[in-house]
């Protein structure tokens, strides 16, 4: 038991080969955004789609998902950065990377790039959602090398080790934390294979897979939010992203039921006509 009593964390988020210095937190989004490019191409070209857009809209989306996520996270975390002050806003190695800015920009981006090249934006949108959050789930390990956005105080034997240095002043005592990141990584691999059989299963509307990632994300979310203790801004109850996390669900979840249930019929993003309802593949609604 002792053996398994906790979940050791690595001792630094930098590892020296010769010459080169190699960042954990780095290596991890590149990991997290080569799943993503792996697991959008398939999906697009099932549908009729060439690589070479998936690969063109992952330079442009990527560059400007990493702005914007820096960008998110400066803005609502200023007196986290380390200093000096301009100096720490470039310094993404160490961490600090809003998802909520990074998905904005990255899809508004991506989709100028898809407009611009004749495809469907709305069906690209449902192709690349399970890749993100596949990618969002990888790039949590992050989190893990970096020893950072922890959960409270646990003695449950997956706790996570974090050294004295890591661990907030009021939780110096304590040892072992929720390893937030872990349960982030496992849920958005499991919500990866739902949304992969729903999209099978069902014929939905694009971009309501999309709307549904949002969702299953925003949910968790919440949750992972709820158990954090690094330093946040607070508005009543509440983290910041909490109340970010609930108006993402609400908004998404609206959307899911008034474009797939109640707008009516209507052609799907570039996948041909789509029925109003998300009924299952393959079988046959009754004529009234």
């Amino acid at each position: 038991m002792g053996l398994f009593a906790s979940i050791p964390s690595p001792s630094s988020g930098i590892i020296e080969l010769g010459p080169l210095t190699i960042h954990m937190y780095g290596l991890m989004l590149l990991a997290g955004i080569g799943a993503a490019i792996w697991l959008t191409g398939r999906r697009w070209a099932a549908r009729g789609g060439d690589w070479d857009l998936i690969f063109r809209l992952a330079v442009w989306g990527v560059s400007f998902g990493v702005v914007g996520a820096r960008a998110y996270h400066v803005a609502t975390s200023w007196n986290e950065l380390p200093s000096p002050k301009w100096q720490g806003v470039f310094e993404v190695w160490k961490g600090g990377l809003g998802v909520w800015g990074g998905i904005g920009l990255g899809v508004i981006v991506g989709a100028i790039v898809a407009r611009r090249a004749g495809a469907s934006v709305r069906g690209l949108m449902d192709a690349v959602a399970p890749g993100l959050l596949l990618a969002q789930g990888i790039g949590r390990l992050g989190n893990w090398w970096n020893q950072e956005l922890f959960g409270r105080p646990t003695d449950l034997p997956w706790g996570l080790k974090i050294d004295p240095a890591n661990r907030p002043d009021r939780y110096l005592d304590s040892t072992t934390f929720h390893p937030t990141f872990l349960y982030e990584l496992v849920y958005d691999s499991l919500a990866v294979c739902v949304l992969l059989w729903l999209d099978r299963r069902f014929r939905f509307k694009a971009p309501a897979l999309f709307a549904l990632y949002v969702a299953a994300y925003c949910a968790f979310r919440f949750y992972t939010e709820w158990l954090r203790i690094d330093p946040a801004h607070v508005i009543g109850p509440l983290r910041l992203n909490g109340w970010v996390s609930i108006a993402g669900f609400l908004v998404s979840t609206g959307f899911f039921v008034w474009w797939q249930l109640l707008r009516g019929r209507r052609t799907g993003g570039g996948a041909g006509p789509r029925p109003a309802m998300a009924i299952p593949k393959g079988r046959v609604r009754p004529r009234r």
